[in-house]
């Protein structure tokens, strides 16, 4: 189902809950995922910061669960079909054939699209949460949203400074 298929979305309240089930299915997605990604991942930078995400990402889910229990909803029932699809893309690279750092700098480029989406995610959800009044909602919200900045951050780093001019020159 897409973003907004076959969902009432009759109040705020109901597009609020839709966006966190959104960012749900995404999050568990991705804890799916980035162990591939560091599997494949060559450079010991990138590796690395693939496994300090997954436990962010963890972490993450978590402060969702807590997000859904004040709500009094259930997070499941929905599937992120943006993050089905930019995984798809990213297991691409994790199985082509070719140079170590070339592909290191493709698994950053499907990083980065990956944190996008999911600044461009919570960012929304944390704005309808302080539009509602949910201020503690907002809040941890606001916290994974700047994990995720930070995350987008560590990827351009290890990009700019390692992995990319390894890739120009191989």
């Amino acid at each position: 189902m897409g973003l907004f298929s076959s969902e009432t979305l009759n109040s705020f309240d109901d597009l609020y809950v839709q966006q966190l089930k959104d960012l749900y299915s995404a999050e568990t997605q991705l804890i799916e995922a980035l162990p591939m990604m560091a599997d494949a991942a060559a450079h010991p930078e990138l590796k690395r910061a693939f496994q300090n995400h997954l436990e962010e990402t963890r972490r993450q889910k978590d402060r969702l669960d807590q997000v859904f229990r004040g709500l009094d909803q259930d997070p499941g029932g929905h599937t992120c079909e943006a993050m089905k699809g930019l995984i798809k893309e990213g297991n691409a690279i994790i199985t082509a054939d070719g140079d170590a750092a070339v592909r290191d700098a493709g698994l950053i480029a499907a990083a980065q699209r990956v944190e996008h989406y999911e600044i461009a995610g919570y960012g929304c959800a944390r704005t309808f949460a302080e539009r509602l009044g949910r201020t503690d909602e907002a809040t941890l919200l606001q916290q994974t949203l700047d994990e995720e900045g930070n995350a987008d951050k560590l990827l351009n780093e290890i990009a700019m400074q390692v992995v990319n001019p390894d890739a120009v020159h191989a």
